[in-house]
């Protein structure tokens, strides 16, 4: 059995109102134990709601809402730190516009249980 409860997925987020919902529930379906942090730069579409609605009913879905666009490079080391501060074993990054594929998290996780980086 994989270790997904120990693993953190970080998805950046700016007006991703298009693809939040169908990305969650992907992932959701795929890997239920996965934590995700969403790193959302104000979103004005609402992403952040969208986010924050799917909360009450998945506890391992986190939020951090950063006011303004920020950027991409400094909302991943805002993930990492965070996945730091919380012991997370594995780190995975993924863009919300399904560019990266939700279904290689497992291959992924696989290989990081016998290489230091994937």
């Amino acid at each position: 059995m994989l270790p997904y409860d120990k693993s953190l997925l970080i998805i950046p987020t700016y007006n991703e109102i298009d693809n939040i919902q169908r990305m969650l529930d992907t992932i959701d379906e795929l890997y239920p134990d996965l934590n995700i942090l969403i790193l959302d730069d104000g979103s004005p579409d609402g992403t952040a709601d969208v986010v924050k609605k799917k909360q009450a009913n998945k506890p391992n879905l986190h939020l951090i809402e950063r006011q303004g666009k920020l950027g991409l490079g400094t909302a991943y080391i805002t993930g990492f730190k965070y996945a730091l501060e919380r012991d997370f074993q594995f780190v995975f990054e993924m863009d919300c516009d399904f560019s990266h594929d939700p279904a290689d998290i497992q291959r992924l996780l696989e290989a990081a249980q016998t290489n230091d980086l994937v």
